[in-house]
């Protein structure tokens, strides 16, 4: 029996799906279609005016797109592929949801209940696949209990630390028919809450203190939220930086910001993180990338005095033991952080404001090798876009000017993949232009971080998402020639590049393409791409010994022959 059929008392196992997705609030799914879930598109059919369907030409593009639907929205993105091929394409965007505690569902098709264990067509067993990189993996056998498994789903993705959830579909179980069985209620947020015995002894860190500092991140914020702690470090005076790839947390120009703490850290940072007595840390999990490869801070236990708040009581003294460890969702802890005022003017009254002087200096533009200057294209789409427009980017050396050099104003208008993942920006983006139609939205990627995704041009052109795409082409792998030429340097191998003309490439498929080659070239061809009224390219062409704001190739190589050298001696 299909969902077409007027007989409502007997339901499908799809239809029964569609009418959870619908339940727990899903207005779009991300897919590439499969044989292995016919039965869902035509549930989907149904349902058009309450669920978009939007066809990728990815697996990657999809399980990506879904991912940054749950960085934007705080509810999960969801994506459905097929079994085999498919699930391994979208696992990319699982681990970024997992290692960006992203909420996300993605949904599997799978063979027929009766062929499992025979390695059939496609055959995978998901539970074994993604066991290490999701919150939960389940398969549904049994299709009256798909309200309950979706429940579940909802839940797990959003509770606690948000990460992603897996289920995998049996072909024959999506059609199987039977009387209709009650639905659960939509998911609710389930959060932890900080004592008032926690934010007395934090009170009483903040008054012993001399030198404390905020880093801020992680999921799980929101608008109120953000403005509850940016009064807690107006009212406390405290300088504040946010975790690697959470730079939106609070507005970049506020007083109190420092400067992110993460890759490529501004090294007055660096030493004022150091030089802290106290260190509150609310959202991140103190990974790899905000503490410069586990440098920055001692493990297991900091010099400083650490605050550690997080959502997941898993991840709190994984890595470093905290001196007040606390468990609490993002939009509970900024709300007891606000309500908590000095009873007298801080002790280090004027650090936030020197701490902010260090961030402008270390984040204007430098000059460059060639004749484009990316740093100062980055100050000029700054001034350009509204405060509300979302720009996302994937991983490379390009990156570096994007996050050293734009600022940031509102919370939810940065998605990058705190993983490192490649070819994460453009489905971002076109994730994040489905969403907000009305927002300028904006994706970097360097030539080879594009050309992981380039399809999804396909995507953004047939529903007209008009995102602005921002291919910085240097023609090769940028990063790992760096790390190349610092570790080997001279031997440069399996990192150059053959890229098509990018603006023609667009043009081909239907979007507005531009070239530039020179720093006043730039505003005028981002105007013209807005006003195509399409999804537009711009093609930056850098010359390859570009590297960091700061060194070129040879620079870098330079310094890799005298560290060999010193380390011969």
């Amino acid at each position: 029996m299909t969902s077409n059929v007027a007989d409502t008392a007997h339901v499908t196992g799809a239809r029964l799906l569609v009418d959870a997705l619908v339940t727990h609030g899903v207005d779009r799914v991300f897919s590439v279609p499969g044989e292995s879930f016919l039965a869902v598109l035509d549930a989907l059919h149904d349902e058009t005016e309450r669920i978009r369907t939007i066809v990728c030409r990815h697996e990657a593009g999809a399980a990506n797109m879904a991912e940054a639907t749950g960085k934007l929205t705080g509810r999960p993105g969801v994506a459905i592929v097929t079994r085999g091929p498919g699930a391994t394409h979208a696992s990319i965007g699982v681990h970024t949801a997992f290692q960006d505690s992203t909420p996300m569902i993605l949904l599997i098709g799978q063979c027929a209940r009766d062929h499992l264990d025979r390695e059939a067509f496609q055959e995978i067993d998901y539970r074994r696949m993604f066991g290490q990189m999701a919150k939960w993996v389940a398969q549904i056998d049994d299709a009256r209990r798909i309200p309950e498994y979706l429940s579940h789903a909802f839940h797990t993705a959003c509770s606690g630390r948000p990460g992603p959830v897996v289920l995998a579909l049996p072909e024959d179980m999506l059609t199987d028919t039977f009387p209709r069985v009650p639905g659960a209620p939509r998911f609710q947020r389930v959060a932890a809450s900080p004592s008032a015995a926690q934010i007395d002894q934090l009170r009483e860190l903040l008054e012993r203190a001399q030198r404390p500092m905020v880093i801020a991140g992680g999921s799980g914020w929101s608008v109120q939220a953000c403005a509850d702690l940016r009064r807690f470090v107006e009212a406390w005076q405290l300088p504040i930086g946010c975790a690697f790839r959470y730079q939106d947390t609070i507005d970049n120009d506020h007083p109190n910001y420092a400067g992110d703490v993460g890759l490529g850290i501004n090294p007055a940072l660096a030493q004022r993180v150091r030089e802290a007595d106290l260190l509150l840390v609310v959202g991140p999990r103190l990974g790899e990338a905000t503490t410069g490869g586990y440098t920055l801070l001692d493990i297991p236990k900091t010099r400083q005095t650490l605050v550690h708040v997080h959502q997941g009581a898993e991840e709190l003294g994984r890595v470093y033991a905290a001196d007040l460890p606390i468990v609490s969702g993002m939009p509970e802890i900024a709300a007891a952080l606000a309500a908590l005022q000095p009873r007298q003017t801080p002790a280090w009254a004027g650090s936030a404001e020197q701490a902010h002087r260090a961030y402008s200096d270390w984040s204007a533009a430098r000059p460059m090798l060639g004749d484009v200057q990316l740093g100062e294209i980055m100050k000029q789409l700054r001034a350009r876009l509204p405060d509300d427009a979302i720009v996302t980017n994937g991983a490379g050396n390009y990156a570096i000017w994007l996050h050293r050099h734009f600022a940031y104003r509102q919370w939810r208008t940065q998605l990058a993949p705190t993983s490192g993942a490649m070819g994460y920006g453009v489905p971002a983006a076109i994730a994040a232009k489905s969403i907000y139609p009305e927002r300028t939205v904006v994706a970097f990627a360097g030539d080879g971080c594009f050309m992981m995704s380039s399809q999804e041009l396909a995507t953004a052109v047939q529903y007209g998402l008009n995102v602005v795409f921002i291919v910085v082409n240097n023609a090769h792998y940028g990063t790992i020639r760096m790390h190349q030429e610092r570790n080997y340097p001279g031997r440069t191998h399996g990192t150059g590049l053959t890229n098509p003309d990018f603006a023609a490439f667009a043009r081909s498929f239907g979007a507005h393409g531009e070239t530039v080659e020179h720093t006043a070239d730039f505003l005028p061809a981002f105007d013209r791409c807005v006003a195509s009224g399409r999804p537009a390219l711009i093609e930056i062409r850098v010359p390859q010994e570009v590297s960091t704001p700061s060194a070129t190739l040879d620079d870098i190589a330079e310094q890799g022959r005298r560290a060999r050298a010193a380390a011969a001696k």
